[in-house]
């Protein structure tokens, strides 16, 4: 069993919170555009691109809640709304998504250890690196579903900040990603570390 390590900051349960209720206000306001189109440079559309980001939000409870460390749960459980969600049940599930990370996370000692990545190779976590693990996706997802609907979305950058730092040393930043730099401006190195840019 292999531990993922893990920065020194804290991604907390209020960052979570806050982040998905960001994320749920802009989305709202944004209803009215055309979801069909493109998620920034993503193939998919905002439509998809958003139910899948709250697929990563449920994801990690269940990860966690199994407490399995030597792969995923096989429970195979498809929360994904599909290519006809609106807006407003695509805000609904991320809320619900949210409270239920949260939940599993604040119920779960701190010595339970379940797998949190399976690639490059099984990685096992303790219950606080879950919350970050649903907030990254989340937000990188959150920042092309606006792109593609072209509507601002600047997360706090004491927020991105926590969320850098707790997952620096991820695997993901070194081997999938391109690297997360420290340039000072967090939310820019979380798009930049991620192959992403800043929308103009």
């Amino acid at each position: 069993m292999v531990l993922l390590p893990s920065g020194t900051e804290r991604f907390t349960a209020d960052d979570l919170v806050e982040l998905s209720e960001l994320v749920a206000t802009t989305w709202t306001s944004a209803a009215d555009r055309d979801w069909s189109e493109p998620a920034g440079t993503l193939d998919w559309s905002c439509t998809k691109t958003a139910d899948h980001a709250v697929d990563c939000v449920y994801a990690p409870a269940f990860f966690l809640a199994s407490r399995r460390v030597d792969a995923y749960p096989e429970v195979g459980v498809n929360l994904e709304l599909g290519d006809t969600a609106t807006p407003a049940l695509l805000v609904e599930s991320l809320r619900i998504a949210t409270r239920i990370l949260i939940g599993v996370v604040g119920e779960a000692d701190p010595d339970v250890r379940a797998v949190i990545f399976r690639r490059p190779e099984v990685l096992t976590a303790p219950p606080a690196d879950f919350l970050p693990r649903g907030a990254l996706e989340l937000i990188l997802h959150a920042h092309d579903v606006c792109a593609g609907l072209q509507v601002p979305f600047e997360p706090p950058a004491a927020l991105c900040g926590r969320l850098c730092e707790h997952t620096r040393p991820w695997p993901m930043w070194s081997i999938a990603w391109g690297g997360l730099a420290d340039t000072g401006d967090p939310w820019d190195d979380l798009l930049t570390g991620s192959g992403r840019q800043r929308s103009a």
